[in-house]
């Protein structure tokens, strides 16, 4: 039996010690925002928040989420208690999306660059989403979006970064 908090509701899941945490989400859970792209870690579309940090949940196994609290995409909606979350919208209105696939693991990284730096640079932005990867952009829409979902978080004016503005 493995008990951890997953996007904010207590979870009691019997679990064999073999499951990998993708297929519990995915498979038991019917949470499928969480993708699989190589089941090796090396993509980071499957990334969810486990205590806060980025996890690659292809590489873990159920029951090292004993006592942890984790957070998949599904998850990040419940954090702003209606509609969207920050990063979701700014990936929205930044065109960050294209055929979507890796935008989960992208957002709750880019939430992880965030809540460290609430005011990341464009090259701490990078380098805070170099461990997933997206294979239809050249990661700049990406980019622009994480610095305005930062922008938006913080409570700065109105005013948000200019699309394409030089790094």
């Amino acid at each position: 039996m493995v008990r951890f908090v997953l996007n904010g509701k207590d979870m009691q899941i019997d679990a064999p010690p073999d499951r990998r945490v993708v297929d519990l989400l995915r498979e038991d859970l019917g949470l499928t925002g969480t993708k699989e792209g190589c089941g090796a870690g090396e993509c980071g579309a499957c990334t969810v928040l486990v205590d806060g940090e980025t996890r690659l949940s292809c590489l873990m196994l159920a029951v090292q989420l004993e006592g942890r609290q984790v957070t998949t995409i599904e998850g990040l909606q419940r954090e702003t208690g209606a509609g969207l979350h920050p990063v979701q919208e700014a990936f929205v209105e930044y065109g960050a999306v294209q055929c979507g696939f890796c935008t989960p693991g992208m957002a709750l990284s880019a939430v992880r660059i965030i809540r460290r730096n609430p005011d990341p640079t464009r090259a701490e932005i990078r380098e805070g989403l170099s461990g997933n990867l997206c294979r239809c952009t050249g990661y700049v829409k990406i980019v622009e979006a994480v610095e305005a979902a930062a922008w938006k978080m913080s409570n700065k004016p109105p005013e948000k970064p200019a699309k394409d503005a030089a790094p």
